[in-house]
């Protein structure tokens, strides 16, 4: 199989389906693409009903491209990660994977347009966040939840208002930003720099104002973005966690217990905002960001010194801060059904506390004169009394 004839099934597979994210190559699977997040099949000419381990290998080895880094981890590891373009069509982030002794590939499509935070219909707090000059910013939730997404759009606000430098360390390069009033230099792991930890530290004698850590996976990636953090850099990345309470515990867990102490007072200090997402399905399709923000503050900053406490949690706090621009999931999630963008069934599903969004949503009926229950025609049974009497 020749480049032209992988470019072909791309093409294809692309313009097969509407609004289509990723592209899936999976041995004893048709070609798949993900459209308004479900996979569905591809119908080729000739027919294409069923891949062998030959055609997804000759896939692979055409997107990797003999290239020795990513052969190496392929091999090593299991997986490599590599960018891949359609000249004029598409830019893609691949990873290749092997299951069984077979190659799987997924290629997820990214976005030509840099976003804007007003685009996006993101919240307003995220205008503050282009405003620090100093600091960390986490984004955190599982793999394709638009963390990326979002945080293209802060850099493209701040490229907007501020003559500054910006580094990203990105794996791969996804939104090519173009030079407005600030300055990028965008760099991709394996080409420019071979871990994240490395690229951070050589980032520190690059005079940026603003860096992108694409992802920090280990404890000496947190350890120089929170030093770079507490000397005048704004910092930005990201973190496979679920939540705020679980981004601070994951962080704090990286480093041994006689270093705690210490971590948790450089942490209280450096720390502006914790930002989760999740994708929800949208009512009429498509689908639906939800958010939980936690922003800095003195109850934060004593939760991380102290650890949470009954009334003292992180989302408590963040309950309480709706007027600093904080919110839970639950929060948010009942806000997205009182607007009519999800059902009651996806609000319940995706919350993090159902009886909070429960109520929530109880109330939004009620003032709608909506039923807020099934139970209906009950009476009071008027001869009880009399029963008992006998």
């Amino acid at each position: 199989m020749r480049k032209q004839e992988v470019d072909y099934l791309l093409t294809t597979m692309l313009d097969s389906h509407q609004s289509v994210s990723d592209l899936n190559f999976t041995v004893g699977k048709p070609l798949q693409v993900e459209t308004f997040g479900e996979l569905v099949g591809v119908d080729m000419k000739p027919p294409l009903k069923s891949l062998t381990p030959f055609q997804t290998e000759m896939v692979a080895l055409n997107l990797v491209n003999r290239d020795r880094r990513l052969t190496e981890a392929l091999i090593k590891e299991g997986s490599c990660d590599l960018s891949y373009s359609l000249p004029g069509k598409a830019r893609f982030r691949v990873n290749v994977f092997s299951r069984s002794g077979d190659y799987s590939i997924v290629l997820r499509q990214l976005e030509t347009k840099v976003p804007t935070i007003k685009e996006m219909g993101l919240p307003e707090i995220f205008f503050k966040m282009a405003q620090e000059r100093n600091g960390i910013v986490f984004f955190t939730g599982a793999t394709g939840t638009g963390k990326t997404t979002s945080l293209a759009a802060i850099l493209e606000e701040i490229n907007k208002q501020k003559s500054a430098h910006i580094i990203t360390l990105e794996d791969p390069i996804e939104y090519v930003h173009t030079h407005k009033k600030a300055t990028f230099n965008q760099r991709e792991m394996g080409t420019d720099f071979s871990s994240f930890s490395h690229g951070l530290r050589a980032a520190l004698r690059q005079a940026p104002k603003v860096i992108l850590v694409g992802e920090m996976r280990d404890r000496e990636s947190i350890e120089i973005g929170l030093n770079a953090a507490e000397t005048g850099h704004l910092v930005l990345t990201t973190l496979h966690t679920t939540d705020a309470s679980q981004t601070v515990n994951r962080i704090l867990g990286m480093f041994s217990i006689e270093e705690e102490n210490q971590i948790r007072t450089r942490l209280a200090g450096a720390l502006k905002y914790v930002v989760c997402q999740r994708l929800l399905p949208k009512l009429g399709g498509g689908r639906v960001a939800a958010f939980e923000i936690m922003g800095t503050s003195l109850r934060v900053k004593d939760a991380i010194l102290n650890g949470e406490d009954e009334g003292g949690t992180f989302y408590d706090i963040m309950e309480a801060g709706s007027a600093f621009g904080m919110t839970t999931f639950d929060n948010y999630i009942i806000g997205l059904y009182e607007k009519g963008l999800i059902t009651e069934d996806t609000a319940l599903a995706y919350a993090s506390r159902r009886s909070i969004v429960g109520r929530g949503i109880d109330g939004i009926k009620s003032s709608r004169g909506e039923t807020t229950t099934d139970i209906d025609k009950l009476e009071i049974d008027m001869s009880y009394n009399k029963r008992q009497g006998r």
